[in-house]
């Protein structure tokens, strides 16, 4: 069978930069250049006929027609990773597969792995963010992150964090014509979404916004995505603790209200039973909880 495929050493520039939504971040994250990242995103475009990002002086976003090709390339990738970790012996002693969301991974775990990297130098760590529920059977991963009620049955499930849902956005848009001052102030922005169970209609009835359509705005399948529309000052998104507590903590995002709802779900640390009999899993576990607890993350309860 004849496959139509673009160029294939163009993807990972464009997924890099689609989930980041900047050039110039996926350069650093490849480790190349933003030139070279801007012609391999031309390169693309080129072939398949079609423009996938709106450029701007300072800003790229995602087109209508870029953005589910976003997301297929980043699921494809994924499932290329984890097949090739299924190939090369995912179960090793030294390598660790970890499944989880995009969001917890790209938002929160991956910024802090250099640390587990340091003291665990022996340890490979290998994420999988496919989206798919990993069942531990055959699928080469060692522990899950999940975001749930913690309720799975076979399966030893840790308490990480619970999670609040609040407002967050760009410091530019505590300035200019319609500063954010009260939630009322929304009526002027861009509200940005991304399929969260907590949504904006729960948000603004909490907080008695009135006159504010809670299904306008930007829509993303990923969170990881809507988070960075919100630090590119597209509008503002409904952070979750956990997810925007980096971009609050350097200043990239801003919380222009102090109320927040509490979800009904939080993080669990999930694996087999046995499985922390193995030395990589408690290392990861035992790293996992005092970064929680450095955080002051399980200060936000489930009960």
């Amino acid at each position: 069978m004849i496959r139509r495929l673009p160029p294939l050493n163009a993807l990972p520039a464009f997924e890099a930069a689609a989930r980041h939504l900047n050039f110039s971040r996926a350069a650093d994250e490849l480790n190349v250049t933003h030139g070279a990242v801007s012609r391999a995103i031309k390169h693309l475009e080129e072939q398949l006929g079609v423009l996938l990002f709106e450029r701007a002086t300072r800003s790229v976003r995602l087109t209508a027609v870029g953005e589910p090709y976003a997301r297929a390339v980043h699921e494809m990738l994924d499932q290329l990773a984890a097949a090739t970790q299924s190939a090369t012996g995912a179960h090793s002693a030294s390598t660790l597969n970890v499944s989880t969301s995009d969001g917890f991974a790209g938002k929160w775990l991956v910024p802090r792995l250099y640390r587990f990297h340091r003291a665990h130098g022996d340890i490979d760590v290998r994420i999988s963010t496919t989206g798919r529920l990993t069942n531990f059977l055959g699928d080469g991963i060692d522990v899950a992150i999940r975001y749930g009620a913690g309720n799975y049955p076979g399966l030893t499930s840790e308490f990480l964090t619970g999670e609040e849902v609040f407002p967050v956005c760009s410091p530019r848009l505590m300035q200019g014509a319609w500063p954010l001052e009260k939630p009322d102030d929304l009526r002027h922005h861009t509200l940005i979404h991304d399929g969260f169970p907590i949504g904006w209609a729960a948000w603004l009835s909490s907080a008695g916004v009135e006159g504010v359509d809670p299904r306008s705005g930007i829509t993303f399948d990923s969170a990881t995505f809507a988070v960075e529309s919100a630090v590119q000052g597209e509008g503002v998104v409904l952070g979750r603790t956990m997810l925007v507590a980096a971009d609050l903590a350097t200043g990239r995002l801003v919380r222009p209200f102090g109320h927040a709802l509490k979800s009904v779900s939080s993080f669990y640390l999930v694996y087999p039973p046995d499985a922390v009999r193995r030395r990589k899993v408690k290392a990861f576990r035992d790293w996992l909880f005092s970064e929680m607890t450095a955080q002051g993350a399980t200060a936000v309860s489930g009960e």
